[in-house]
């Protein structure tokens, strides 16, 4: 079998507070990005979502645990030994306005990775930028525009203009469309569909809205307080949802037929997040599972298949949702003291 793009083997990211506490951002994720593919990595907010993008593309140093990509293992690699791989992997950031310069010119902007390794000057560095700019949507004409002169979508496609700068193999693109109106929206994931296609591009790809994440993603991980609970190929996730927290997620999605919306199963949870300085024992998602037993708050559960499921879906839960069965009727033996 082909060697993923990208590893990363039990990674732990933790933060320490001012109080002598640790926040356990990202806590021992293992999962593979394969070459070409996109990977949907969806969870709630404070999840760990972009901690652990961040760590892929080595912006963060782990607390420990590997990162290999493309054959080589990225933990611990200075700032210069990084910087050849630097090329390799860019980040689409989730805010276009936060995300550039608002004193630097478009041309400028997008012509800084060319700058910084050193592969075109001057008129040839002006030719290539303008060359990027036509070919994610934006007026070459407008190389000598600021950013507010431009609107959200157009500031985003600068952020893409920037990040396809150097041809990178992957692209993290950390929730590129949740600042932006929904018609915007689709143009910006069109965009990155015909570009993943024309360049061969491997997307990891971090949002909170499962709908978009379905449209975009060939696999999806779900994460919950630090953790992968369920990961598996797109559609699977969907139709064959094995953990409690995934199905919460999915009874969420808004319904456009107000007759299906009214007729499908609704699952609320209560109580709330636990803290990441203090995680539960066991199984993270216990406190607020509709199916926790006295087992799920003693041990954790290993992310693995299910039954007869297919090796590439996993779930980490030891009782996970049987098909056609309605957790919004289920009744926790375990509640949170």
């Amino acid at each position: 079998m082909t060697e993923p793009l990208l590893r990363v083997q039990d990674v732990r990211k933790e933060f320490p507070t001012h109080r002598k506490e640790v926040v356990h951002a990202v806590d021992g994720v293992s999962l593979e990005v394969k070459r070409g593919e996109t990977l949907g990595l969806v969870g709630e907010t404070g999840c760990g979502k972009s901690t652990l993008a961040r760590c892929m593309a080595h912006l963060y140093d782990v607390t420990s645990g590997e990162v290999w990509f493309d054959g080589r293992e990225l933990t611990g690699l200075s700032r210069r030994a990084m910087r050849p791989l630097r090329r390799e992997v860019q980040v689409i950031f989730q805010d276009p306005y936060g995300s550039l310069n608002p004193r630097r010119r478009v041309g400028s902007i997008i012509g800084d990775p060319f700058a910084i390794h050193g592969i075109a000057s001057g008129t040839e560095r002006k030719k290539k930028v303008q060359e990027l700019m036509e070919l994610v949507g934006l007026n070459p004409e407008h190389y000598n525009r600021f950013p507010a002169e431009f609107s959200g979508g157009q500031r985003q496609r600068i952020g893409v203009a920037r990040a396809l700068a150097l041809r990178p193999k992957l692209v993290i693109c950390d929730e590129p469309v949740s600042a932006l109106d929904v018609s915007i929206q689709a143009q910006i994931i069109n965009l990155l569909a015909d570009l993943q296609q024309e360049f061969d591009l491997t997307y990891v790809f971090i949002s909170h809205d499962l709908s978009v994440v379905r449209h975009v993603s060939d696999r999806i991980a779900v994460m919950y307080l630090g953790k992968i609970v369920e990961l598996a190929p797109t559609e699977e996730l969907f139709e064959r949802t094995r953990h409690p927290y995934t199905r919460a997620l999915l009874s969420a999605l808004p319904v456009s037929d107000p007759d299906t919306a009214d007729s499908r199963e609704r699952i609320i949870l209560t109580g709330d997040i636990p803290s990441a300085t203090n995680p539960p024992n066991g199984c993270r998602f216990h406190t607020r599972c509709p199916k926790a037993k006295a087992e799920c708050a003693a041990t954790e559960p290993l992310l693995e298949p299910v039954g007869d499921d297919h090796p590439d879906h996993q779930a980490a839960c030891f009782f996970p949702l049987q098909r056609g069965e309605d957790l919004s009727k289920a009744v926790p033996e375990l509640r949170a003291s």
